[in-house]
């Protein structure tokens, strides 16, 4: 015997109330004993399905290697430095003439020029300007190094790595632009050395090649600054009072707040902007 409710909601579940054990006043099945009696034969409530094969198998990628290793530096550099980022876009286009220009020199004909080289340079010369950008925080001080040791993040099929030209900001332009091809070649092959990947200081992440504008990026572990160099495309642009098309790129710079504040910040990313859109200053 069971009420009205309780014979509806048995009908509803498809089960044999006969099969039920009673718990009710007068051997009454109750709506508890109905729901008791479909957890334990394993019957499914109205409107569910029966698992169905996966068409194809998830795929596992192992946490190994580099893979584990950048990890673990990003959670613990975005848990421990508070990140503030600021953004630029520049005009490069007399940057990108300079490059032009430089690819005729026969000194440099046996390197390759380009926009990352400019950027190289541009970041040296701003943290000479703007020393804090190169500092370390401790606990109990902050230390400022005196080389620009340059991290260039590579992406590689290992995973993301990030080595660094020791004494980037000493290096003239032929000696930036070897060690950079050098570096670069050696973190695609697989051979960057544990020297390499110790003390750098300052880091530059080139996110254009993947055909982005910028994004905001993770400090390397035990750095204050990261900059960003977006893709350049070509933008109306004001010019010599007159609008024309120009090629631009945004600058992002991810820095830890506990060392810079938000001038510092902007003042090391308007200097990197001042020497990509022109050079020349560079040489003031």
């Amino acid at each position: 015997m069971a009420s009205p409710p309780v014979r509806k909601l048995a009908k509803d579940l498809g089960v044999d109330l006969h099969q039920v054990p009673p718990t009710g006043p007068r051997g009454n099945v109750t709506r508890q004993d109905l729901l008791d009696y479909q957890e334990q034969t394993g019957q499914q409530a109205p409107g569910e399905q029966p698992d169905q094969p996966s068409a194809e198998a998830a795929r596992r990628i192992p946490v190994t290697g580099v893979r584990k290793a950048t990890a673990a530096a990003m959670v613990s550099s975005a848990f421990t430095a508070p990140h503030v980022t600021v953004f630029l876009d520049v005009d490069i286009t007399e940057g990108l003439e300079f490059l032009s220009e430089l690819k005729q020199a026969p000194e440099l004909s046996h390197v390759k020029i380009t926009p990352m080289l400019l950027l190289a340079r541009a970041v040296c010369w701003a943290a000479g300007r703007n020393p804090m950008v190169n500092g370390r925080f401790t606990e109990k001080e902050i230390i400022l190094s005196p080389e620009v040791n340059l991290g260039i993040a590579a992406a590689t099929e290992r995973g993301l790595i990030v080595p660094n030209i020791k004494s980037a900001q000493a290096m003239s332009l032929v000696e930036l632009a070897e060690s950079l091809a050098a570096l670069t070649e050696r973190a695609r092959q697989g051979k960057t050395s544990p020297a390499e990947m110790k003390d750098g200081t300052l880091t530059i992440t080139n996110v254009g090649v993947f055909g982005v504008d910028s994004g905001t990026p993770i400090l390397n572990p035990g750095e204050s600054a990261i900059v960003a160099f977006g893709r350049i495309r070509r933008t109306p642009w004001e010019h010599q009072d007159q609008i024309a098309l120009r090629q631009v790129t945004t600058l992002a710079v991810s820095a830890d707040h506990r060392i810079l504040d938000g001038k510092e910040v902007a003042l090391f990313l308007s200097d990197i902007g001042r020497a990509l859109a022109d050079p020349r200053v560079m040489l003031l």
